[in-house]
């Protein structure tokens, strides 16, 4: 320990403990503790935790915050030897005491063991989750060198994560145990056509992201930076008739305290046929948590207690909670531009409907209901903003679609996009739920403007939940008409969404849940009827598979019930009505690749179907459920000129390395690496050579975002293109150096080659000809899909220049006396085009079934009177380690000719047919069908007839099968 810097340290507490005696403020303590492997002394004040004393005092950020209340496991940092909550830990009672962070794992630049396990085996994502997830397998392996599976998963228990599903995590900690143990060998690689698209590579941000270097929005400290919170509404349904901030705006520490009349009157949203979102709400509330003022102050605890100080006068109003509800004679209005508060209707008719109910053999009509989810990313929504003195405005935000908040900042604000740059730093997960500007971003940048100070806003756990944007609840209603021969004939759906009390994504997410049910199978007449219905709760918005899980689990479900009518096995019949390549749908959906009836083949033959399909005992159970899935949206959500996708890649002086800028952000899914892999495999470099920078709009060109599973179609064209043609640049160098045409040129391992055979030069050797005769070597590449869909309202939505398809089985375990569901076996066949990366591709499948699991089981959002209840990770239940099944992926054979290098999408693909197949493995295995989601305890005792219907509790709709 440095006796200097503990003087020093001793003298600054005993000058604020002397300050905090005259005000009557609480004392600082002197902490001493050694920090991985260093001693160090600093003051603290007795209430901070060991989290906040890492993160802000000794700037160990690799230490994460995900829910503040020792649910996710994120701050985890070993005490001792023994992994901990730092967040629950307060710092004084770790005083003497030895702490280990990420950032104490590697040593001399070398990873850890368990660190080079994770980046090796694809186990990181996001990220968000590693460095405490890492910790944890640490201090297991300290204490037990072989622990078995079981023993991994409950030591893991505590640490939860969003997008891996658990597989590979247990993998690299197996791994670390036996290093003995041979490479897994990833399904769909390819040793031909490619020398590295088709291979698995590390992802480039995994070591970053294993050590704690990664720097996400909420990492970031800027000089004189201030702490933004907001004060949202406590009533779901209120008039606000008087905002008092004058005692929050007396309050030392406090910089600016802004209200309704500080910021634009500028309505937004997401799509401009529905702007219909204020900044901070100016004469009324609409849901609890709905924003009424912001402040800017020194740190998290004084602008909490200006929060406090700011005096709200409100008129309650009655407010409406439940569909049925909402669409009342009479019910309350939130909108007056929304009359019966139908925020969207939509009525598509294709075919001949009615004409194919006549017709046919078999008609059923069922109902089902999907409820209210979250996404639930380890990272909640941050947004950071500076404003410099010649009035340019820098955020970084943890945002899906960084273009659309320049654009929505600049339309709102009345900024140039040009004098607005907006950063994307390390992502933790969003999957939909960050994929429009928020309050957030628009806050902290009036504050940042209005204190000359730069500006950090973080949502809390609780204060995700009430901003929303998850899962719309749902209730589906489908007539389906069919041949004996099990041959689809119509359908018709009528679908009611609960969209809470704004727009955001909801027109897009109202249509999809309807127009997507048109695939995978072949649908001759198709009819939709649909609603989207404001309540006075939380805006849903859009997530993974933005409204198609939901119908797709009811279709799914109707399908197996329509097999069991007409006797057909439930694969068959899904075979007989298979979507084929170059079919058009009947709302003209133009597919082009597809290998669904391959899939189909694929899963039945990997899952042991026949051989366990009705050979089951009681209480065990299988299920298919099938999914399609767009490769990006045909349209963007603001008519724009713009390209999709474009990107830059420039090679070095040298001809060495090749660094490509785009402007896709990637939030832990890894198209950083394979946008990488592809301009690698287009220049002949390795994938080494390549760097990327990306999602920064001062140097990377327009991405529309990660969103609609899009970034490999669309971003990875514009980096085709683009490297495409820098290659083409240097090409024309050599061939005036060899005085031959260019395009005589044969380019082929990494080297030009002339036309007689005798010449060859290497990709780095011609790059730094070009550059020297030419200066930089740069390409430039755009994608935009081509013109796609009809001409009827609502054409747009779900065109897509290429669609994935795949079929699912699920195997699960049902114990009758409890209730209990366990999903121990997930088997997934893929159509996605050219596998681009084994490793992402199975690890993206594998968080989708997971997720999706959890949806099937647990997870709900519950509001009792406009007020959710379970608002955090104690409450609400995302899946855990010991969660984890089995997951069996798998690819079948196939090229899409407008994809880059045939590729497709795969990532929300596998979220859609999840929900089914645990729903028709649970129906198999105890012979009656539960039809509202989730599949809980209680609702499937309730279909066996062991609580009684007037239990108290949610009920649950069956059917004997």
């Amino acid at each position: 320990m440095n006796p200097e810097a503990t003087a020093a340290q001793e003298a600054a507490a005993a000058r604020r403990n002397a300050e905090a005696a005259r005000t009557g403020d609480v004392a600082d303590v002197l902490l001493r503790l050694r920090v991985n492997g260093r001693a160090l002394s600093v003051a603290v004040r007795p209430t901070a935790t060991l989290l906040s004393v890492l993160r802000d005092a000794l700037q160990l950020t690799g230490t994460k915050c995900g829910c503040g209340e020792g649910d996710c496991g994120a701050c985890t940092v070993l005490l001792d030897g023994e992994p901990v909550n730092s967040c629950l830990l307060l710092a004084a009672e770790a005083q003497d005491a030895e702490i280990t962070t990420i950032e104490g794992l590697s040593r001399n630049g070398a990873l850890h063991p368990i660190q080079q396990a994770f980046v090796e085996t694809g186990s990181i994502q996001c990220g968000f989750c590693s460095p405490g997830m890492i910790l944890a397998a640490k201090a297991l392996l300290d204490r037990n060198p072989d622990p078995s599976e079981e023993e991994i998963k409950n030591a893991l228990a505590g640490n939860l994560c969003r997008c891996t599903g658990y597989v590979r995590i247990i993998e690299a900690v197996r791994r670390v145990a036996h290093p003995e143990l041979p490479r897994r060998v990833e399904e769909g690689e390819s040793d031909d056509a490619f020398s590295v698209v088709g291979k698995s590579h590390p992802k480039k941000d995994a070591p970053d992201k294993a050590t704690g270097r990664a720097t996400y929005t909420g990492d970031i400290r800027l000089p004189g930076m201030l702490r933004g919170k907001l004060l949202g509404s406590p009533h779901p349904h209120a008039r606000v008739l008087s905002v008092d901030t004058s005692a929050a705006e007396a309050l030392p520490g406090v910089h600016a305290v802004i209200t309704a009349k500080d910021v634009p009157a500028t309505t937004y949203g997401v799509s401009p046929a529905r702007y219909d979102e204020q900044i901070l709400a100016s004469d009324r509330v609409r849901h609890v948590g709905d924003a009424i003022a912001a402040v800017a102050a020194v740190d998290d605890e004084t602008a909490e207690r200006a929060l406090e100080l700011i005096h709200v006068e409100y008129e309650i109003l009655p407010g409406v909670f439940g569909i049925e509800e909402a669409m009342a004679e009479g019910a309350p209005l939130l909108h007056d531009q929304y009359p019966g508060n139908i925020n969207t209707e939509i009525h598509h008719d294709f075919g001949d409907v009615e004409a194919a109910f006549a017709e046919a053999d078999l008609v059923r009509e069922d109902v089902f209901r999907g409820q209210r989810a979250m996404q639930m990313p380890l990272e909640p929504h941050v947004s950071l903003a500076r404003a410099d003195a010649d009035g340019r405005i820098t955020i970084w935000t943890a945002n899906q679609a960084p273009h659309y908040v320049q654009h929505q900042l600049s339309r709102v604000l009345e900024i140039p996009m040009g004098r607005i740059r907006v950063v994307k730093p390390a992502m933790g997960g969003g999957f939909g739920g960050k994929a429009e500007a928020t309050r957030l971003d628009f806050c902290s940048v009036i504050l940042a403007k209005k204190t000359g100070r730069p500006v950090l806003m973080e949502f809390s756990r609780r204060e995700t939940f009430l901003h929303g944007r998850g899962r719309h609840a749902q209730v589906i209603r489908l007539k389906t008409a069919a041949r004996k021969d099990g041959t689809l004939l119509a359908v018709h759906a009528e679908i009611l969404l609960d969209g809470g009390a704004y727009t955001s994504f909801g027109i897009i997410t109202a249509y999809y849940s309807g127009v997507m049910l048109t695939t995978p199978y072949r649908l001759p007449n198709f009819r939709f009827d649909g609603k989207r219905v404001c309540t006075n709760l939380p805006a849903c918005g859009a997530m993974r598979g933005n409204g198609t899980p939901q119908p797709r689990f009811a279709f799914e479900s109707q399908l197996d019930l329509i097999a069991a009518d007409l006797g057909i096995d439930p694969i068959e019949l899904r075979r007989r009505n298979a979507l084929r390549p170059n079919d058009v749908t009947a709302n003209d959906f133009k597919i082009t690749s597809c290998e669904f009836a391959p899939c189909l083949d694929l899963v039945e033959a990997r899952s042991g179907w026949k051989e366990k399909r009705g050979k089951l005992p009681f209480g065990k159970g299988i299920g298919i459920s099938c999914g399609c899935f767009i490769s990006g949206a045909g349209y963007p959500i603001y008519r724009s000129s713009f390209p999709h996708s474009s990107a830059i890649v420039r090679l070095s002086e040298d001809g060495s390395s090749a660094t490509v800028f785009a402007g896709a952000p990637d939030i832990g899914q890894g198209s950083d690496t394979v946008l990488c892999q592809m301009a690698a495999e287009e220049l002949g470099l390795k994938y080494e050579d390549v760097s990327i920078v990306s999602s920064d709009s001062a140097v990377t060109p327009t991405d529309l975002g990660a969103y609609a599973s899009r970034i490999t179609y669309f971003a990875g064209n514009a980096v085709h293109d683009a490297a495409a043609n820098a290659r083409r640049a240097v090409a024309e160098v050599v061939a005036e150096e060899w005085a031959v045409p260019a395009d005589a040129l044969v380019f082929r391992d990494g080297a030009f080659h002339a036309p007689d055979g005798g010449r060859r030069m290497a990709i780095q050797e011609a790059a730094a000809l070009a550059f020297g005769r030419r200066g930089p070597v740069v390409g430039k590449g755009e994608y935009s899909p081509p013109p796609l869909g009809g001409k009827f309202k609502g054409a747009a939505i779900g065109t897509s220049p290429a669609y994935s398809f795949c079929a699912q089985v699920a195997e699960v375990e049902v114990d009758t006396e409890t209730g209990t569901v366990r999903v121990t076996d997930f088997y997934d066949a893929h159509d996605c085009g050219t596998v681009i990366n084994p490793m992402t591709l199975h690890g993206q499948v594998e968080g989708s079934l997971v997720m999706g699991m959890g949806e099937s089981l647990w997870e709900e959002v519950v509001q009792k009177d406009g007020r959710i209840v379970n608002p955090n990770m104690h409450d609400y239940l995302i899946p855990t380690a010991p969660d984890a099944p089995r997951i069996h992926s798998f690819v079948v054979k196939s090229y899409d000719p407008g994809g880059p290098f045939g590729a497709k999408e795969v990532g929300e693909g596998a979220s859609l047919p999840v929900m089914g197949a645990v729903a028709n493995a649970v129906a198999n295995a105890i012979g009656v069908r539960i039809t509202e989601l989730p599949i809980t305890p209680e609702k499937v005792l309730r279909a066996l007839g062991k609580v009684p219907p007037n239990a108290e509790g949610p009920g649950t709709a069956v059917c004997r099968l």
